[in-house]
């Protein structure tokens, strides 16, 4: 008799009826690492799902099991399907599992040491240039006592007898089992006879670490740096985890970073009125010391003088950003009476030698009440 209570495996794993086998594969990895036990301790209801998908993946993923059922349904599979508890498909499936889940699959090992990450503040200047820093990280350590071996008369590890070396064992809750890590070793398959007081058997104690980074040119404000192998150390043996150091640059006092390009910067600089007027020098900071800057006659307010190649090293890349100078008039609040007695001088010569701009402007200026007058008349 067909087995009527059980969903049409294609509709199990979502795919089509003409999936190939590599669709299969893919739809069965993304309903396994939703519903794995060790992602839903204690579900049943996904520990139930992962059996149903584990079973269709059985079927499709053979030949001839699937043609079999693509013929006759689940009467065709005469009932050789199907998993009594999670360990059935972890053994069935073993190879899977060490590529679903980097290694997991139920099987114990030494863990991965977890990830650490800090904020390191650079400044300006040594971002520019570039620049060797020290960071000092606090994380755990081998433990002293035990040199980090966790055993306290420095004998090795032995094998887990709760779990056998396995690092995973089963309890039964009512028609399922869940498999879960071994209380005794702690996922690890192996334990000490005999651990270390200070360290508890882990081998680790708090301490700190200096982690040398070279910091390179350029680089931006926010960019994190890896660090391989410099996070949290694993209990006895197991591969350490990594460091993520998030880069902070500090801000200038002078130079601000271009939002668009971050290899140029800008400076503004107050230039005074009889240079902007009749053109001269002007010297301005520059990353290396001090540059000497030709200023046109004429320059106005905002104008923005570009000085190639004074900008910052391009981060990860070739050549050097820019240096834009923004001018800006140095107006005195309170001039003497000297400076007052010029400007006046100035003012009635100014105004027989108006510049370009302002022509322009009382040009608009005449049009615009020439069109009120004109609107006016007409009303």
């Amino acid at each position: 008799m067909p087995d009527t209570g059980k969903r049409d495996y294609y509709e199990v794993l979502t795919v089509s009826r003409s999936a190939d086998g590599k669709e299969i594969k893919t739809a069965y990895r993304r309903l396994a690492l939703k519903y794995h036990p060790d992602k839903n301790p204690g579900d049943a209801k996904a520990e139930e799902l992962f059996k149903e998908a584990s079973e269709a993946y059985d079927v499709l993923s053979n030949e001839e099991k699937r043609a079999r059922y693509d013929r006759h349904g689940h009467a065709g599979l005469d009932g050789n399907v199907g998993f009594n508890n999670v360990s059935d498909i972890f053994g069935a499936f073993s190879d899977l599992f060490g590529s679903f889940f980097g290694g997991a699959g139920g099987r114990g090992g030494p863990r991965r040491g977890a990830t650490l990450r800090a904020d390191l503040a650079v400044p300006f200047e040594e971002m520019a240039e570039g620049a060797s820093k020290t960071l000092t990280i606090r994380r755990h350590v081998p433990c002293e006592p035990c040199d980090g071996s966790g055993s306290a008369d420095g004998k090795p590890p032995v094998t887990c007898g709760t779990c056998g070396g396995h690092g995973q064992v089963l309890t039964s809750s009512g028609f399922f089992s869940v498999q879960r890590p071994c209380p005794k070793c702690g996922g690890a398959g192996e334990s000490v006879a005999n651990p270390c007081s200070r360290c508890g058997g882990d081998g680790l104690a708090v301490g700190t670490r200096d982690i040398e980074l070279t910091i390179p040119e350029g680089i931006y404000d926010g960019v994190t740096m890896r660090v391989p192998g410099e996070g949290e150390p694993a209990p006895r043996g197991g591969v350490p985890g990594d460091l993520n150091v998030r880069i902070r640059v500090q801000e200038h006092a002078v130079f601000v970073r271009s939002p668009e390009d971050p290899a140029d910067i800008y400076l503004q600089v107050p230039l005074p009125i009889t240079t902007a007027l009749m053109g001269g020098q002007l010297e301005i900071p520059s990353l290396e010391g001090s540059v000497t800057l030709d200023v046109d006659a004429g320059t106005e307010p905002g104008d923005t003088i570009r000085v190639r190649g004074g900008g910052l090293p391009r981060f990860q890349g070739r050549g050097r950003g820019h240096l834009y100078v923004r001018v800006q008039y140095d107006v005195p609040k309170r001039p003497s009476r000297k400076m007052k007695k010029i400007l006046e001088d100035l003012r009635g010569v100014e105004e027989g030698e108006t510049g370009p701009a302002r022509r322009k402007f009382e040009d608009r200026l005449k049009a615009h009440l020439k069109a009120i007058e004109k609107r006016k008349k007409k009303s």
